[in-house]
């Protein structure tokens, strides 16, 4: 390569730096925000558990079923959304699934019965369909490959912070129990459905579709950062059929998607019963204090997953990394049915910093795989099926505990569930191994 041609690539890679970075800056922050609110208005319903027994009735098999079966919904409206998120632009559709999932999650304060409740549950998966892989997807349009990891898990940050802020939030809207003729636990339906709605109409405002239509990146930036991506788009492996269910169907696809489906049991199988477990340990109802304490174990993992993540990009080796946690998470949760307090909270932290830190790394393994065009249904089809272990975790957990009559039966089940998925990621190692073996197809080669 002679001098000026070296010169040409370095300024070119320097410029997309410099628009990978500005987005960085601009864009995150929006979209943490609003996977936190996303986070809070799904996962809230684990706050309200004892007082939906005894409200509305509630039964622990109810509970699971209607946690769980919002990821039925979620799952069966995925694909398409995101394939309407592609043609209508991230700004409008976003903005709409934020507004129309507050509004459904503000409907919650209106259930009367178990009929009710599973029928809002269902339709809240239903109204946030298409949210996170249309965000994975929206990162596409800004960041190469090497940016989009730390991009990722950045916005990832935005689950275990939404737990650790929601949690005593939501259990602090508990006392307003009274107020106006209505229970603590629909003010806190009414108020966190409501700042969803809020969000999507702010985002409809503040959000760019892509890097073309905005003032802040130079000409030759925007341009330098499309000419990397398409570079990149290239030379993603292409051995796969190139649509979403192609690249789904493959060994490797297929190996992955599974691998997800064991993340969301472990992480539902947490964070739909973390609340009600610490505040067991406390041996005290749901409250304030609870509320505090339950986000202790979300505090440890924003401290954490920043670290691990960065220790594992060193090496480029994702697969590992979720592995590790697996192990950790399985370890920390058998250790948080010890009769002690601070150690079972402890184990609790490891618990959450492990799952959170796998879930952060897991995207970067599918993306480096599918190519623009199989991204806007791929990631939605690996998501749509692997939340699937959304709908599973509640009631694996209802379903251990009720044959073993055990309060802890439900607990190993989500352990040995993640030893499951480190042999998954052990077949995925092999797997890549094998390809890597394999002589280079002619697309490859491709300019």
């Amino acid at each position: 390569m002679d001098e000026p041609e070296h010169s040409l690539l370095s300024d070119k890679s320097i410029l997309t730096v410099e628009a990978s970075r500005k987005a960085m800056r601009r864009l995150l922050p929006i979209l943490i925000t609003m996977y936190l609110i996303a986070f809070l208005d799904r996962a809230n319903v684990a706050i309200a558990r004892q007082a939906l027994h005894t409200d509305v009735g509630i039964t622990e098999t109810l509970y699971a079923l209607g946690a769980g079966i919002f990821f039925l919904g979620y799952a069966l409206c995925e694909v398409p959304s995101n394939i309407l998120l592609d043609r209508l632009g991230a700004r409008l559709w976003i903005a709409r699934i934020m507004v129309t999932w507050g509004v459904v999650s503000a409907s919650t304060m209106l259930i009367s019965g178990p009929k009710s409740f599973l029928l809002v549950r269902i339709l809240l998966g239903i109204a946030e369909a298409g949210f996170f892989p249309g965000v994975m997807l929206y990162l596409t349009f800004w960041f190469p490959k090497k940016e989009r990891a730390t991009a990722l898990a950045l916005f990832y940050f935005g689950f275990p912070l939404s737990m650790m802020l929601g949690t005593p939030a939501s259990a602090a809207l508990l006392s307003l129990d009274g107020l106006a003729g209505l229970r603590g636990w629909q003010w806190m339906f009414f108020l966190e459905g409501g700042l969803a709605v809020l969000a999507g109409v702010a985002t409809f405002f503040i959000l760019p579709d892509g890097p073309e239509s905005v003032s802040w990146l130079a000409p030759a930036q925007k341009e330098a950062l499309k000419e990397t991506l398409e570079a990149e788009d290239r030379q993603t492996i292409c051995g796969e059929t190139r649509h979403g269910w192609g690249a789904l169907l493959s060994p490797r696809m297929a190996l992955i998607t599974s691998l997800y489906v064991v993340l969301q049991i472990v992480t539902y199988g947490l964070v739909f019963y973390l609340p009600s477990q610490i505040s067991a340990l406390l041996n005290t109802q749901m409250g304030a204090k609870a509320g505090l304490v339950g986000a202790i174990p979300w505090i440890s993992a924003l401290i954490l997953t920043p670290v691990i993540v960065r220790l594992i990009a060193r090496r480029n080796m994702p697969i590992l990394g979720v592995s590790v946690c697996l192990l950790v998470f399985a370890l920390g949760l058998y250790g948080s049915t010890i009769p002690t307090t601070w150690l079972a909270l402890a184990c609790l932290c490891m618990a959450t910093s492990a799952t959170v830190s796998a879930q952060a790394m897991f995207w970067n393994v599918p993306m480096s795989y599918l190519t623009a065009a199989q991204a806007a249904t791929g990631l939605a089809v690996i998501n749509s099926v692997g939340n699937l272990g959304g709908f599973v975790a509640p009631n694996l957990r209802a379903l251990a505990d009720n044959t073993w009559h055990s309060d802890h039966a439900g607990i190993y089940a989500c352990a040995i569930v993640a030893l499951i998925g480190i042999a998954i990621t052990v077949a995925i190692t092999g797997f890549a191994k094998s390809s890597d073996r394999r002589p280079t197809s002619h697309c490859a080669l491709e300019k």
